[in-house]
């Protein structure tokens, strides 16, 4: 059963940096999507970035030009590197994996923005 292992959250101050990364620990075939997702305390989670298996890149308004979305798809990892934090960017990170078989989520990591 292959796992999506999430690392790189923690707290940072307003303005600071942080790179998400989200490793899958086994071989995924026919990758369709990698994408980052978020969810705050009391709302709904929402999508921030996605990698389309083109490279093509889409963004969620409230991160565009602050979050940069790559992948290595040697090592099946997505990467999410986060700038300009704010405190409303405080919320679960998760990734996901859409294959054209079946999707994979990972367990998520805590990213607080405080001063």
């Amino acid at each position: 059963q292959v796992q999506l292992l999430e690392s790189g959250g923690g707290l940072v101050q307003p303005g600071g940096s942080l790179r998400l990364s989200c490793a899958a620990s086994g071989s995924i075939f026919s990758i369709n999507v990698m994408g980052w997702y978020r969810q705050a305390p009391g709302k709904q989670r929402e999508l921030v970035a996605a990698i389309i298996s083109d490279g093509s890149t889409d963004y969620a308004d409230s991160v565009k030009g602050r979050f940069t979305i790559s992948r290595d798809n040697a090592k099946n990892t997505v990467y999410l590197q986060m700038n300009s934090l704010k405190p409303e960017d405080t919320a679960v990170y998760s990734c996901k994996i859409d294959s054209r078989f079946r999707a994979y989520w990972g367990q998520g990591t805590q990213v607080t923005v405080s001063s």
